[in-house]
């Protein structure tokens, strides 16, 4: 019986010996759905313009990704996560629990939040006070006072009076999207901190007012409709009466579908989001495990290209898909710190 144990503990040991040394020929990619049109043009040029195969890149959400990223070294796990929102503290300290240590970080650009719907249909002015009104899971008593009370609207129009009256009907990202954690706090935070009281109890206790601000209603209001955004727009065209969240770059593409509204008088433009004037818009990024540089073929050339002036360049082909370029100094900055492999550090 010992004997058994000795040699099922040495083919245990093996296999995984095996796995350790068994080689991937192509980059893995997994993350953000928002970033996943822009590496996936990275990649396409970076297989056509060298002898490195096409890198395989995944569409599984920023959270997903990172979870998928952080889960260890070796082929089995991806080399780069991209995500539209930055890593969160949390994730570096699951990533080094398995052993990824050393994270190379990479902001690409930025890109603006929409809430979109059909061409067809009437275009809608709001604010961030609307937004958090209409998909709040608890809001405002609407007789007044400072208590708070399950959302209680239907309709836009009895959110504010100068918005259609239609059902509220929005299809947006699942909780492990980035394109959620950046329109929750940048809209639906935005829109909560009118209220003098809630803002009030950021102070007190900020985890009560996170929850209020950042808690989206379950009562069918509010549609989880995937991390694929092509998805939401196809089904704005059948449905002119809903609305719709996803990144800058889908209503650029597809311009001829949906029309985007405007966020507290300002309409989500690529000159808007580039000089911040548009309120709900961050930053881009991808993150590179430095344990796989050297060992997955490929990876440094393809963050060469990634960060070259002809991809995420003013002018660069990146732009083309709908993606807002950096500031000068600050994609030199990172493209320095790509090509030194300079490791994340970061302060809580």
């Amino acid at each position: 019986m010992k004997n058994r144990i000795v040699l099922a503990a040495a083919l245990t040991a093996a296999a995984v010996s095996t796995v350790n040394a068994a080689s991937r020929d192509y980059i893995s990619v997994v993350g953000s759905s928002t970033v996943y049109p822009f590496a996936t043009v990275v990649a396409e040029n970076f297989g056509k313009t060298t002898a490195f195969k096409t890198p395989k890149i995944e569409s599984t959400g920023s959270g997903g990704g990172l979870k998928l990223f952080c889960a260890g070294v070796g082929v089995e796990h991806p080399d780069i996560t991209n995500a539209s929102r930055r890593i969160k503290s949390s994730e570096v300290e699951k990533c080094a629990s398995n052993g990824v240590m050393d994270i190379v970080e990479v902001k690409v650009g930025y890109d603006g939040i929409v809430m979109a719907n059909a061409k067809s249909a009437e275009q809608i002015k709001l604010t961030r006070r609307d937004v958090f009104l209409a998909l709040a899971k608890q809001v405002p008593n609407p007789k007044g006072g400072e208590d708070l009370v399950e959302n209680p609207y239907k309709t836009w129009k009895q959110v504010n009076a100068a918005l259609p009256d239609m059902d509220i009907e929005v299809l947006g990202p699942p909780p492990t999207s980035g394109t959620r954690d950046a329109f929750v706090e940048l809209a639906m935070e935005g829109g909560c901190k009118t209220f003098d009281f809630i803002k009030a109890m950021k102070k007190k206790d900020k985890k009560a007012y996170k929850g209020i601000c950042h808690t989206i209603r379950e009562d069918g209001a509010f549609i989880e409709a995937g991390e694929n955004d092509n998805l939401i727009v196809q089904k704005l065209e059948s449905n002119p009466k809903a609305i719709g969240i996803f990144g800058f770059s889908f209503l650029d593409q597809n311009s001829d579908k949906v029309q985007g509204s405007s966020v507290d008088g300002i309409a989500p433009t690529f000159e808007a989001i580039a000089d911040g004037s548009y309120p709900v818009s961050r930053p881009l990024y991808f993150y590179v495990k430095k344990a796989h540089v050297g060992k997955i073929p490929g990876i440094q050339e393809y963050l060469a290209e990634f960060t070259s002036d002809k991809a995420w360049g003013d002018e660069g082909y990146l732009v083309d898909k709908g993606m807002i370029p950096m500031p000068n100094q600050e994609r030199n900055q990172f493209a320095a710190d790509v090509k030194g492999l300079n490791v994340l550090k970061l302060t809580k």
